[in-house]
């Protein structure tokens, strides 16, 4: 399965292929879906361009999205969109329109607080998880670990003497994760497509999209969303062709945990 990330904290400085307002971000999510991605992740946006929480933001954008793409939608409660921990757990539960599924990086402040409070309120959570970081340690110690529905995994690239799969494996070895738990694995910028191809071979959630690179493979700029998932998906569709199986439009990868470690 591929998620499409379509926008994150890029704006227009970045690529003018980043979508910003409800309208823009419903479109690029159904031309994205339309092109094989199996699920929306998305920042909602002020009307200046800042990352928010807050609901008359949050609402509009979940309603418009869910509307063009008939399907449930991601969003995060990164600290950028809110740094205060107490204010970003108030969000929360002000919300009127609820996101599906919502990540929380563990490594920030107040992370236990905003998942528990998701949870208070019937909320999927998916634990970001990023290497260089302390949140792996923390997540492991976190009685609210065999709560969370899916693990978000970040991996920079490169790390030192190592490649992609090198580091993606080393960190994904190290976790201690509830059992069964699906995994995304996803990297940005210049390790977003490495990163992506490991996520395929050991058959882990994938994603790509605005928030993570605003290049194709070949290092041309991409012109939307749906054309960096158009990509994606290619090189999958070369190597099921090779093995002899050629994907539908359902067919999708399911989430798994084959990496070192895993058992």
């Amino acid at each position: 399965m591929l998620q499409v990330c379509l926008n994150g904290a890029r704006g227009p400085g970045d690529s003018a292929a980043v979508p910003m307002s409800p309208e823009s971000l419903a479109e690029s999510a159904a031309r994205a879906v339309a092109a094989g991605a199996g699920e929306v992740r998305v920042h909602p946006r002020t009307p200046c361009g800042g990352t928010s929480l807050s609901p008359r933001v949050l609402g509009p954008v979940l309603s418009s999205v869910r509307a063009a793409v008939g399907r449930g939608v991601r969003v995060t409660t990164a600290a950028a969109a809110e740094p205060d921990t107490g204010r970003r757990v108030e969000r929360i539960r002000s919300w009127a329109v609820l996101p599906d599924l919502v990540s929380v990086d563990w490594h920030e402040p107040g992370a236990e607080d905003a998942a528990t409070a998701l949870l208070e309120r019937g909320i999927r959570v998916e634990a970001g998880l990023w290497a260089r970081t302390d949140g792996q340690e923390r997540f492991a110690r976190s009685p609210l670990a065999p709560r969370v529905r899916r693990v978000l995994v970040k991996v920079p690239y490169p790390l030192p003497g190592s490649g992609a799969d090198a580091a993606s494996r080393s960190f994904l070895s190290g976790l201690e994760l509830p059992p069964a738990v699906p995994v995304l694995l996803h990297g940005e910028d210049g390790s977003a497509w490495p990163v992506l191809r490991v996520a395929r071979r050991l058959g882990l959630v994938a994603r790509i999209g605005l928030e993570d690179t605003v290049l194709l493979p070949d290092g041309t700029p991409a012109r939307s969303n749906a054309e960096l998932v158009v990509a994606a998906l290619a090189g999958r569709r070369v190597r099921s062709r090779r093995s002899g199986h050629e994907p539908g439009p359902n067919d999708r990868t399911p989430p798994g945990r084959d990496f070192p470690g895993s058992a």
